[in-house]
């Protein structure tokens, strides 16, 4: 695997190995003892999720706060998304910054995503299935979300807002102001 660090410290580029042959690809996706060592992180992933969205749909920007922070890993199977990860560390010198990167089904490439950032995405492509690993369980209560298109945050989501489809928990989140004031 090849390991690439983003501007924003913390965020790790992942480009597995992918085999390919007359017959197709293989590739492993994800090997806990190989990413530890790669990486110099000690993250137990305990949960998976997947997610199917067609084209113009935004999901995000979604964190869980303290004490049910999430590491996450994330992977896109089939088709294309831009994904987007917000630093949401008060004490970073990023914070309030945004790194974004296609995935892709074709590119393979993977987001590690440290605790403390907020994540989202658009599907570009006519629909995405993403995959994703996390290291701690989802808990409602710790669910957050701030604005997609909150102007202070500035995300180039390389489309007309006309065109995102958007949930209703997404389109009410809260300000990134809001998340500011009320930092926990």
């Amino acid at each position: 695997m090849k390991i690439e660090t983003s501007f924003i410290p913390g965020i790790l580029v992942i480009s597995p190995n992918v085999f390919h042959d007359h017959r197709g690809y293989f590739f492993e996706s994800f090997n806990q003892k190989e990413f530890n060592e790669e990486t110099n992180l000690d993250v137990n992933f305990i949960q998976d999720g997947e997610s199917y969205s067609h084209k113009g749909v935004i999901r995000g920007i979604h964190f869980q706060s303290y004490p049910f922070e999430q590491n996450k890993l994330v992977r896109v199977i089939e088709g294309e998304v831009l994904d987007v990860v917000v630093d949401l560390r008060r004490e970073s010198d990023y914070f309030g910054k945004y790194f974004s990167r296609v995935l892709s089904g074709e590119n393979k490439t993977q987001l590690f995503i440290p605790k403390g950032f907020g994540h989202a995405f658009l599907c570009l492509s006519d629909y995405a299935i993403l995959a994703y690993k996390v290291d701690e369980i989802y808990s409602s209560a710790n669910d957050r979300t701030i604005l997609w298109s909150d102007p202070n945050l500035n995300i180039d989501w390389k489309i007309d807002d006309s065109e995102v489809k958007i949930s209703d928990k997404d389109k009410n989140g809260e300000s990134f102001i809001s998340f500011v004031e009320n930092y926990d």
